[in-house]
């Protein structure tokens, strides 16, 4: 055994010794093909719905929520799962994403919201993270299937019509800035610290200390 691991550390530390040129080319670049489809095909495995709610974290605070949206639900059953919104789809910024994401693995192992009380308590915070993400990539996610110029504003309300032609159009404001409660509830937020810049939201009052379950 021992013979077998020296002989195949001398390959592997001088390769060009052992193997010509074209054989360590093609050999690298099919070695190169199959690590990138494994990469990427991880990279899309994290991205489908059953793994998002493979945890009781989401599947049963989220995920439940979005349930009752129209994002989930609607007179065309076109759906939006977790990664349409919460991961851009370009390369770069889906890599850059996936990289800050990575931290929820740390919230799961030591068990940050790992309970409904955990999550309602943490809610504000992750919520304000996320429409931070928002307000800062235009609300890249939400464009990637509403796009302004193939608005019918003829079929919408004449606020939002008032709204969208206005805010939009001038990139005054984006997607996130009035449309915070869209797919999720929106967590309680103290007096005086809810958004100025969301006109028209409801901001929930806080849960009853007996609402609460032990």
């Amino acid at each position: 055994m021992m013979n077998f691991i020296k002989r195949y550390w001398a390959v592997m530390r001088r390769p060009s010794v052992h193997f010509s040129l074209g054989f360590l080319t093609i050999g690298g670049f099919i070695a190169g093909i199959l690590f990138w489809g494994a990469f990427n095909t991880a990279m899309e495995l994290t991205n489908t719905e059953k793994f998002c709610t493979g945890c009781h974290e989401m599947r049963d605070n989220v995920f439940a929520e979005l349930k009752s949206t129209i994002h989930y639900t609607n007179r065309s059953g076109v759906r939006a799962i977790c990664s349409d919104c919460h991961v851009p789809h370009n390369w770069t910024d889906k890599m850059a994403r996936k990289m800050q994401a990575s931290k929820e693995v740390w919230g799961k192992i030591f068990g940050t919201v790992d309970t409904p009380e955990k999550f309602q308590a943490k809610r504000l915070e992750l919520a304000q993270h996320e429409w931070a993400r928002f307000k800062a990539n235009d609300s890249l996610e939400c464009r990637n299937c509403h796009n302004y110029d193939s608005m019918d504003m003829t079929r919408q309300s004449l606020r939002a019509q008032n709204m969208h032609s206005t805010y939009l159009a001038n990139k005054e404001k984006t997607c996130i800035d009035c449309h915070k409660g869209i797919a999720h509830k929106l967590p309680h937020i103290p007096p005086g610290q809810a958004p100025t810049d969301s006109p028209g939201q409801d901001v929930p009052k806080p849960v009853a200390a007996a609402a609460v379950k032990p």
